[in-house]
């Protein structure tokens, strides 16, 4: 497994964000908030999180929804994945989105996404006339598995 050192700020006052078991592929990351949010049904909130990033040329942060919060709660994001980009100095902030029937209130510390840092690749446009000929061609839209 590939590891990557990362510079961060951390003005939560919580702990850094990290990964709940030797196998995650997400650090759980934590509101950072003077009082709670109460985000009512289809309301949506910037969360502040306390962090600042500096990821090294060719990383990306992409920000998830944690599942839980997901399913027990319809709690997601807007935006998803985030993407913090490896220039932003900024306080990472997550657009939380309630797309339950039910407010939810959000406090101080609590789990509000997964964070996973990840290479990305830059993309060199090679404009042609055709496209190679492919098994699937053009069908999309629950095209595939059907005969």
């Amino acid at each position: 497994m590939d590891q990557v050192k990362v510079k961060i700020i951390n003005e939560s006052g919580h702990d850094l964000p990290a990964y709940s078991t030797p196998a995650s592929a997400g650090m759980d990351v934590r509101a950072c908030l003077k009082e709670p949010v109460v985000l009512q049904p289809l309301q949506r909130a910037l969360i502040p999180t306390g962090l600042r990033i500096q990821l090294p040329a060719g990383y990306e942060c992409q920000l998830r929804p944690r599942s839980g919060l997901a399913l027990k709660h319809g709690i997601s994001l807007v935006n998803t994945p985030g993407t913090i980009d490896a220039d932003y100095r900024g306080e990472i902030g997550v657009i939380l989105i309630n797309l339950s029937n039910e407010p939810f209130t959000v406090n101080n510390g609590e789990r509000i996404c997964q964070m996973i840092i990840t290479t990305y690749s830059h993309t060199i446009w090679d404009e042609v006339e055709v496209l190679d000929e492919s098994e699937r061609g053009d069908g999309g839209f629950g095209h595939t598995g059907r005969k």
